[in-house]
């Protein structure tokens, strides 16, 4: 069974914004985004709420960008790490558009570009929109320890990015616009890493197998991209990606890169391995990466957004931890032609 999608319409992404925390506007692509916050509260009581106000922010800076009203997009494709998606679902209730809540943990952007790309190719929506969010602070008391406990972090963990990006989806005419021209599902790998602190060793392999996946299944090779980006394996799950797609036979060059190892510098900020959440791939793509296409410095792009599909009640019952990367191809310019 085919697991490559194309898209014979392309939809193009229409507009885009990425909303971040103070630590990320510390970092080295502080230039590309659009709003941030040095509380990291947006304004709000709690981080829960904080991340809430981030997706809406983001949202309404995309539609304002795009000149739309919220009536004239037909979903949202939108999930977070918050229990039961909570971050979507109050962040974006007021814009009154029908709401799909994903949850694809660190890979939910991919995942939701993926779907909103194939409701406009397909014809079911003109306008279609997805978003994703991620707060360090409520992502950490949810999955590991609350920060007041001061829990000493290895060297292989990662810092979660607080940063909500949103993208806004429809036809357009113009020919330099950015388009999604393919999409390739996942599958859910589980190596049997048990580790909450090494996410990137769960999500390295599920990565490898749909880079070499679709690299097979496209005729593809690495070396054809202007970048490869996964979601956030920071430097540890890099280096295991790039060692297990050479033993695939897949060779990488400098095209290969991760948004984790991207949005912080590791050395100044002390994020250890790099950073990880949905807001990591989300921000990246929707700041840095969209920007390069804008001045021509790239024009084909892989997205593998990969995610730990992590549960800590599952994790104290003794199960590991799975990995999945969902990919979304990105081009330049008004032809179809891959």
């Amino acid at each position: 069974m085919k697991q490559l999608i194309t898209f014979k319409n392309a939809p193009c992404i229409l507009s885009k914004a990425a909303v971040v925390g103070r630590k990320e506007m510390q970092g080295p692509l502080s230039m590309y985004f659009d709003a941030s916050d040095d509380t990291d509260k947006f304004g709000k009581p709690t981080f829960e709420q904080a991340e809430s106000e981030m997706q809406r922010i983001a949202l309404e800076t995309a539609l304002k960008k795009a000149g739309l009203d919220p009536k004239a997009v037909g979903a949202v494709f939108a999930g977070d790490l918050a229990n039961q998606c909570t971050g979507s679902s109050y962040g974006l209730s007021s814009f009154g558009i029908p709401f799909f809540g994903l949850y694809g943990a660190c890979s939910t952007m991919a995942e939701g570009l993926m779907l909103a790309a194939l409701t406009v190719d397909r014809g079911v929506y003109p306008v279609a929109a997805a978003v994703a969010s991620s707060h360090n602070s409520a992502a950490e008391r949810q999955f590991r320890y609350p920060l007041e406990y001061g829990s000493q972090r290895p060297p292989s963990a990662q810092w979660t990015v607080t940063a909500a990006a949103a993208f806004v989806l429809g036809e357009s005419d113009d020919r330099d616009a950015v388009r999604i021209v393919e999409a390739f599902p996942g599958k859910i790998v589980d190596m049997g890493i048990t580790d909450q602190s090494d996410m990137g060793a769960a999500m390295a392999p599920a990565a490898a197998q749909s880079i070499a996946d679709y690299l097979a299944e496209s005729g593809h090779r690495a070396s054809d991209f202007d970048m490869i980006l996964t979601g956030d394996l920071g430097k540890e799950g890099h280096a295991l990606c790039r060692e297990l797609l050479a033993r695939n036979g897949v060779e990488t060059g400098d095209e290969l890169g991760d948004c984790g190892m991207m949005i912080f510098d590791g050395e100044k900020q002390d994020t250890h391995s790099g950073g990880s959440g949905c807001g990591c791939s989300g921000a990246v793509l929707a700041g840095y990466v969209m920007e390069q296409f804008r001045r021509g410095r790239i024009s084909d792009v892989l997205l593998c957004g990969t995610g730990a599909l992590m549960s800590p009640s599952a994790l104290q019952q003794g199960l590991s931890i799975a990995g999945i990367g969902h990919i979304v191809r990105l081009k330049k310019g008004d032809t179809v032609a891959f």
